[in-house]
């Protein structure tokens, strides 16, 4: 006899309503740089008269979980770096904005960019540079151990501001997902990898308008206001003879030295010792204070300087997206780039792209750094002989020599990146 399965109607409802919202969703812009992304990406001619402009290379990286994901990867040291793509023009406003793109750092970054740019209208793109004005701002930024964040720059009346969180960023060397979600009601949520690690409100989190709130300047501490946590008890009592315990003792393990002379060294007295019976002055001990109040606050009031802004979420003309960065040492690896209004498709963009290939990404990378070990192993054996100490003593030499010459180029580099940060 034949046993029919009977379907769930409401899973069926709910899976046809999750394909119908997906269906809908719209794409402004999706990049998975397949065959034929150089023609919608413009490299920049900014600082190539300097010959500072570094080449980008097309590839899915040294290791990976997918090779047919690939992407766009920095290939020269101490290099900057400026490609942008562009899309039709579109206003965010009364929509979810959905930022997203994957990045892996292959070089260990010890200091420099991982971020992206979404731009407006009026740029050139073959111009397009450090200078060049933009709207967000968005993804990681490592430089040594003080930086090490994600950005979430909003421009808003030609001016940028930062968040004013702080969202730690992704600091090994495998492909993270980086989502900066924004919606009409100026909440707001970073995502990395599918997770939510940070949210609020624009009017909150960026300092874009003044505060709704602010403390009243009229307000004073009442007289009567006890701040005072802890006082000393009361009770408590010094104890009899307590200041006549001396601070220091006369040592009497010392002796007056043979060659002492009373005549001509006057009378010896012996050194002294801290006394270990000696405590400081007397303090009574602290109890909890019956009658604190906690710490006085001015009491808020609204600020006479706030004005509104409905559309402070809205970027009226976006246009392009583009990458610039200065780089000391090359290998981040940019890849499905995505603009949407609809965070599911999103999620299951990442989901698509990244969650299944991460395990196989990670198990290659173990491998990779393996075979590097051994390797490492092979040519710095722990046993060396002495002639092949007196080789690298001559290669130390030659080598020093070699990084005189390169000493100045190399510490200009690192100011222009030290300068870059500053700038954010």
């Amino acid at each position: 006899m034949a046993i029919r399965a009977r379907t769930n109607p409401s899973f069926l409802s709910l899976l046809f309503l999750s394909l119908l919202a997906i269906a809908s969703a719209k794409v402004f812009f999706e990049e998975r740089f397949d065959d034929g992304w150089e023609s919608r990406w413009v490299k920049s001619d900014w600082k190539k008269d300097e010959n500072m402009i570094g080449e980008w290379n097309y590839t899915s990286g040294k290791w990976t979980g997918n090779p047919d994901i690939k992407g766009i990867q920095t290939s020269e040291d101490y290099r900057f770096y400026a490609i942008s793509a562009e899309f039709p023009e579109f206003s965010n406003k009364d929509k979810t904005l959905v930022f997203q793109f994957a990045v892996k750092h292959e070089q260990k970054l010890d200091c420099g960019g991982g971020y992206m740019k979404l731009l407006s209208d009026g740029i050139d793109q073959k111009k397009f540079g450090g200078d060049t004005p933009y709207s967000i701002m968005f993804g990681p930024d490592i430089c040594g151990y003080s930086t090490k964040k994600v950005h979430a720059i909003l421009t808003h009346k030609e001016t940028n501001h930062l968040i004013k969180k702080d969202v730690p960023c992704e600091t090994d060397q495998l492909t993270h997902v980086y989502t900066f979600i924004l919606k009409p009601d100026a909440s707001y949520s970073i995502l990395i990898d599918n997770v939510e690690k940070q949210s609020g409100s624009l009017y909150n989190d960026w300092d874009i308008l003044p505060p709704k709130q602010i403390k009243d300047p009229e307000a004073k501490k009442p007289e009567d206001w006890d701040d005072k946590e802890f006082i000393p008890d009361p009770e408590d009592k010094k104890p009899e003879g307590y200041d006549d315990i001396p601070k220091e003792l006369p040592d009497t393990d010392a002796k007056k030295p043979e060659d002492w002379d009373d005549e001509e060294d006057g009378e010896w007295t012996p050194p002294t010792i801290a006394n270990p019976e000696y405590k400081g002055p007397w303090k009574a001990k602290k109890i909890k204070n019956p009658n604190y109040k906690g710490k006085w606050k001015a009491p808020l009031i609204d600020n006479p300087e706030f004005k509104d802004d409905p559309d402070v979420y809205v970027f009226p003309k976006l246009k392009y997206v583009g990458i610039e960065l200065w780089q000391v040492k090359s290998g981040t690896l940019f890849s499905n780039v995505l603009l949407t209004d609809d965070s599911e498709y999103a999620k299951q963009l990442a989901e698509e792209t990244w969650g299944k290939h991460k395990d196989a990404e990670k198990a290659a990378f173990d491998e990779e750094e393996k075979k590097r070990e051994e390797e490492e192993a092979k040519e710095d054996p722990v046993d060396s002989d002495a002639e092949d100490n007196d080789d690298d003593a001559d290669t130390d030499a030659e080598d020093d020599a070699a990084e005189d010459s390169d000493a100045e180029s190399k510490d200009n580099a690192e100011t222009k990146e030290d300068e870059k940060h500053d700038e954010l």
